[in-house]
C-alpha cells in the first residue's frame, strides 16, 4: 500500500469530475437496456386503462356508405374505437351500452402490475434452466378494458352462499401469507352503474399446508362462474353481455362444463334456459344460496368478450365466429329457415317484413300509415312487439319475416333470429346518434350476414318539435347534449322522441330493400 501511494499520481478535480459524470452515464444505460423489455405502448395504454393495440385489431377496415337523396341509405357500416365521451345508462332499463373511459382514481382501473396476474411467480417460482421463464401461466387478466378474467387451474375450491370466496390451494405462492383479489365476473367493467350490480368474489391463493374449507362436491368437468346482474333485463345487455360472452367462454367445452352463477334471477334463467341447456349438460349451481364447497380441476371465473355482438375468431377458442352463435339459436328455438327471401320461390309468395312495434317511446306514431305503404311496395307486413318472457313465440315471427324494420333500440337484437341474407332497416332518431346506431346494431347485423340499411330521420320526422322551439340547442347543436352527459342525452333523445315517419321519403328505402331480394346470392 505504501508502494502504491508513492507512485500514485496526484489527482486532478477536473479529472475526477469527468469520470464520475462517465461512471453514472454508462449506469443509466445499463439499467434502460436491461430494462428496456418491459416497457412498450401497451403498458402505456394499460396505465391509463385504455384498450391496447391488440385488443382492437380485431376491428373490420372502414367500410363504404352510400348516401342517397330520399334518406341516408347504408349498406355498410364503420368501425371506431370506444368513445370515451359516453357512459352507460344506470339502470338496467337503459338502452344498449355506451362505452365509457376507466378514471384514473376508479377501483377498476389499475395498472398491469397491480392486479393483472393472480398469484403471480415470486422468485422462487422461476426456472433458471428455462431462462427465468415462470413455471406456471398468469391466471388472471385484468388488463383488458372490457372485462377482468381468472382462468385457473389445480385445486380449486368455491365457496358461494357464506364466504363468497374462490379458493386456489397452492405448493407455491408468498411466504408470508395468503394472497386476495376481488373480481366482478360480468363483462363490462368500465359501466360503474352495471359492476354495481354484480356481486364481488374473492379469489384467494392458499398455501397447502394451510387450512383449506373440506371438499362437498367433486367435479370432473371444468366450471364457468359468471353473473346474471348488471343490466340484465335488457334484450340488448342479455345477449351483448351475457349470452354472446357465454358461448365464447363454453363453446370449446362442447356441453362438459359446469355453470356456477351468481345474481341469478329465476325469470332469467327460465327466459334463456335453451341457451344455457345448449351450452351445459348439466344442472346451473346457484352461487349464492349453494352453501357447499364446490371443488374442481379447472375453472373460468367471468366470461371472455370483445364488440357487442361479435365474436372476433382470430381471438375466439377455436375459431368460433358470431355465425356459430346465430346457429346455436337456431338450433335452441328449432327455427326452421336459414336463408331470406329471393327470386324464383313458390309462385304468388311475397316477401314478408316485420316492423318492431315500441310500446314506449321511439315508437312510430304512424304505423298504420307505414303498413299501408310496405304492403303497397309488394310486402306481407306484420307488426309485433317482442315479448318479455317468451323468447320463442317472438323468435319464430321474425324468423318467418326476410325484412326487419325498427327504430334505434334494444328490440333490434331480435335481429338474431333473422334468416341469412335478410335484412335490416334501422330507423335512426335525431340526436347524431349514427356512431352508436352503427357500432351497436349495423356493424353486428353485418356480422351475422344480414343486408344492413340505415334511415336517419329529419327533423320534421321526430316529435320533439312538439316539444321543443325549432331554433333550440335540441335541433341546432346536439353535441352540447352529448356533453352533458348519458343521462341527459338518452332523456332527450331516446326517452322524449318518438318518429312520425315521412311515408314518400320512406318508401324508396322499402323498394331498395325489395331489389335486393330479388337480387341472387
Amino acid at each position: 500500500m505504501k508502494l502504491a501511494k508513492k507512485f500514485r499520481p496526484p489527482v486532478d478535480p477536473r479529472s475526477f469530475g469527468s469520470g464520475l459524470i462517465v461512471g453514472c452515464f454508462l449506469v443509466s444505460m445499463t439499467f434502460v437496456m436491461l430494462s428496456r423489455n418491459d416497457i412498450s405502448m401497451d403498458h402505456l395504454s394499460k396505465l391509463n386503462c385504455l384498450p391496447s393495440s391488440s385488443s382492437s385489431s380485431g376491428d373490420a377496415a372502414p367500410m363504404s356508405t352510400t348516401v342517397e337523396e330520399d334518406g341516408r341509405i347504408r349498406l355498410s357500416g364503420r368501425t371506431k374505437q370506444i368513445d370515451a365521451s359516453f357512459i352507460n345508462p344506470p339502470d338496467g332499463k337503459g338502452e344498449e351500452g355506451i362505452s365509457s373511459s376507466c378514471e384514473s382514481n376508479s377501483s377498476d382501473c389499475k395498472t398491469e402490475n397491480d392486479t393483472q396476474v393472480l398469484n403471480g411467480p415470486s422468485t422462487a417460482d422461476f426456472n433458471e434452466s428455462d431462462g427465468g421463464a415462470p413455471k406456471r401461466k398468469p391466471m388472471c387478466d385484468f388488463s383488458d378494458f372490457r372485462l377482468n378474467i381468472c382462468d385457473m387451474e389445480g385445486d380449486i375450491r368455491i365457496i358461494g352462499k357464506n364466504l363468497s370466496s374462490v379458493m386456489l390451494v397452492t405448493d407455491t405462492g408468498s411466504r408470508d401469507g395468503n394472497e386476495s383479489w376481488q373480481i366482478r365476473p360480468y363483462p363490462r367493467k368500465y359501466d360503474h352503474s352495471a359492476m354495481a350490480k354484480v356481486r364481488p368474489l374473492n379469489l384467494t391463493s392458499l398455501r397447502r399446508h394451510q387450512e383449506a374449507p373440506e371438499c362437498s362436491v367433486n367435479h370432473t368437468v371444468p366450471g364457468i362462474l359468471f353473473s346474471t346482474g348488471g343490466h340484465c333485463g335488457n334484450c340488448f345487455h342479455d345477449f351483448a353481455d351475457v349470452l354472446v360472452p357465454l358461448f365464447q367462454t363454453a363453446g370449446p367445452f362442447h356441453g362438459q362444463v359446469q355453470f356456477i352463477i351468481t345474481n341469478q334471477q329465476g325469470w332469467w334463467m327460465h327466459k334463456y334456459r335453451p341457451y344455457l341447456t345448449k351450452l351445459s349438460s348439466y344442472d346451473v349451481i346457484d352461487y349464492d344460496n349453494d352453501e357447499r364447497v364446490h371443488c374442481f380441476d379447472h375453472v373460468v371465473v367471468g366470461l371472455r368478450a370483445e364488440r357487442d355482438l361479435m365474436i372476433d375468431p382470430s381471438r375466439a377458442p377455436r375459431g368460433h365466429s358470431i355465425m356459430d352463435f346465430v346457429k346455436l339459436t337456431r338450433s335452441a328455438y328449432s327455427l326452421a329457415r336459414e336463408r331470406a327471401w329471393a327470386a324464383g320461390g313458390p309462385p304468388g309468395t311475397k316477401p314478408r317484413l316485420l316492423f318492431i312495434a315500441r310500446g314506449g317511446t321511439r315508437r312510430f306514431v304512424n304505423l298504420d300509415e307505414v303498413v299501408g305503404i310496405a304492403r303497397e311496395v309488394g310486402y306481407e307486413v306484420v307488426a309485433a312487439e317482442p315479448d318479455f318472457f317468451d323468447v320463442a313465440r317472438f323468435a319464430h315471427v321474425v324468423n318467418s319475416c326476410d325484412v326487419m324494420v325498427g327504430v334505434h333500440g334494444a328490440g333490434l337484437t331480435n335481429f338474431l333470429f333473422l334468416p341469412t341474407n335478410a335484412i335490416v332497416i334501422q330507423v335512426v332518431p335525431l340526436g347524431n346518434l349514427d356512431w352508436i346506431a352503427t357500432n351497436f346494431y349495423g356493424d353486428p347485423a353485418m356480422g351475422m350476414k344480414l343486408r344492413y340499411l340505415q334511415y336517419d330521420i329529419s327533423v320534421e320526422e321526430s316529435t320533439l318539435t312538439e316539444l321543443y322551439p325549432r331554433d333550440h340547442r335540441v335541433f341546432q347543436d346536439p353535441e352540447s347534449i352529448h356533453k352533458e352527459g348519458w343521462l341527459r342525452l338518452g332523456d332527450v333523445y331516446l326517452k322524449q322522441q318518438n318518429v312520425r315517419l315521412n311515408v314518400n321519403r320512406f318508401r324508396p328505402v322499402l323498394e331498395k330493400a325489395l331489389r335486393l331480394l330479388h337480387e341472387r346470392n
